[in-house]
């Protein structure tokens, strides 16, 4: 497959999961924070380098991609993982030694523990006697280790460091509990109290239900039976079970998974492009702009341009204007995920303005500086400064350099001319 051939799929800038395939038969399969920027990467110029011969082979071998758009990266994560054992795609395996997959166990015990396993430790130290639930292969392990962050947030469990509290099977019908010890777990809200005894064995075998409906894919079935225990709870004036449920529910519907685009990008090398502009000057005199580039978290020295402004001089917001005007106007250069711009809240909406009337729909992030010209703070998209910190100070710290660097030059020209 060629990158010309690549825009006919309409991959939106959306999270979900890519499938290459080479006819009917699927070769790939892979999840991305933004389809739209993910697969692209594929098709840059060091991808023999960035990726192993079996992924540029594959790229080679193939002639359609398919998506399957979710509402979040952790969805993506999942139902990728699910897709790659359902389909065992040749080159999942070939990029990557199997034993190195990560896979999550879920152990068959009174309260099970749910555990990231390495695939080569799952095929030496595990069998079925163990195993309740067992979910992957998941090709990235911090990828997962982030996913599971999130979850038990919402569903807190015992892992390896939680040990049941021996009181609880002791203790007589009517007698007042004593409590145990509570993990470190159990004190930030992240176990919920197998430790102590406070969770009973069919309490925490509800939370284990939810989980393993999670991993199954099963988004939408498990927000209908959150809704459906928590009607049957404030039915039985189980008013804070009932308010669990809910926050557990609402947390479902607006899943804060900023840190796994971040790791995507890590894992799967970026389809992470980052463009910042910078205005210099003298008092209106040689007044230039430059564009430089952040890409897969790397300076991409290649890609940065320059602009001689034409239509004015002391105005750098004008002179930001014209910039990103001529710069939309090379389509041939690829979109990047967010435009940096240096300056506040005039700069920001003046390039807002711009990708507006040019019907381009990325976000853009401004670099506020204090008086030593140093960067105070970041305004504008919170998701993608969230996302792209670190990318979008360097980007812009590439941009003053560059533009005071080219202005020097053209002043100091013209002082000898």
């Amino acid at each position: 497959m060629e990158r010309a051939e690549l825009d006919t799929f309409k991959l939106p800038d959306e999270p979900g999961i890519y499938i290459f395939k080479e006819g009917r038969k699927i070769l790939y399969i892979g999840k991305a924070a933004s389809l739209r920027d993910r697969t692209r990467s594929y098709f840059s110029k060091d991808l023999a380098e960035s990726r192993s011969p079996a992924i540029v082979e594959m790229v080679k071998k193939a002639n359609s991609i398919s998506f399957t758009q979710t509402d979040s990266v952790l969805e993506a994560l999942i139902l990728e993982a699910n897709e790659i054992k359902q389909n065992m795609p040749p080159y999942n395996s070939a990029s990557k030694d199997n034993k190195s997959f990560n896979y999550l166990v879920l152990t068959k015990e009174d309260f099970p523990r749910v555990l990231i396993v390495r695939g080569r430790e799952l095929y030496q130290n595990w069998d079925d006697a163990k195993i309740k639930s067992l979910f992957g292969p998941f090709p990235q392990g911090l990828s997962l280790q982030e996913a599971i962050k999130i979850v038990r947030k919402i569903f807190p469990f015992r892992d390896n460091k939680c040990t049941p509290c021996p009181e609880q099977k002791k203790q007589k019908k009517g007698e007042k509990f004593k409590s145990c010890k509570p993990c470190f777990n159990r004190q930030i809200g992240l176990c919920p109290g197998v430790c102590t005894g406070e969770s009973s064995k069919e309490e925490y075998a509800q939370i284990v239900r939810h989980i393993q409906q999670l991993f199954s894919g099963n988004f939408q079935g498990l927000k209908r039976q959150l809704v459906k225990e928590m009607k049957a709870a404030s039915k039985a004036e189980d008013f804070e079970k009932a308010e669990q449920l809910r926050r557990q529910c609402s947390a479902l519907e607006h899943i804060k998974d900023v840190s796994l685009i971040k790791t995507e990008r890590i894992s799967a090398g970026g389809g992470a492009r980052i463009e910042a502009f910078d205005v210099a000057h003298t008092s209106g005199q040689e007044t230039v702009a430059v564009m430089t580039v952040v890409d897969n978290g790397a300076i991409y020295k290649a890609a940065y341009r320059k602009f001689k402004i034409q239509t004015v001089g002391n105005n750098d917001v004008a002179a930001l204007t014209e910039a990103l005007e001529r710069r939309l106007n090379h389509p041939e250069w690829p979109l990047p995920r967010a435009f940096v711009v240096d300056g506040g809240t005039a700069q920001l909406r003046a390039a807002e303005k711009v990708l507006k009337k040019a019907g381009v729909m990325i976000p853009v992030v401004g670099v506020v500086k204090n008086d030593k010209h140093q960067p105070e703070r970041l305004i504008g998209d919170t998701r993608a400064i969230e996302a792209y910190e670190r990318d979008i100070l360097l980007a812009n710290n590439e941009a003053h350099r560059f533009g005071i660097t080219w202005h020097r030059k053209r002043r100091s020209r013209r002082t000898f001319a």
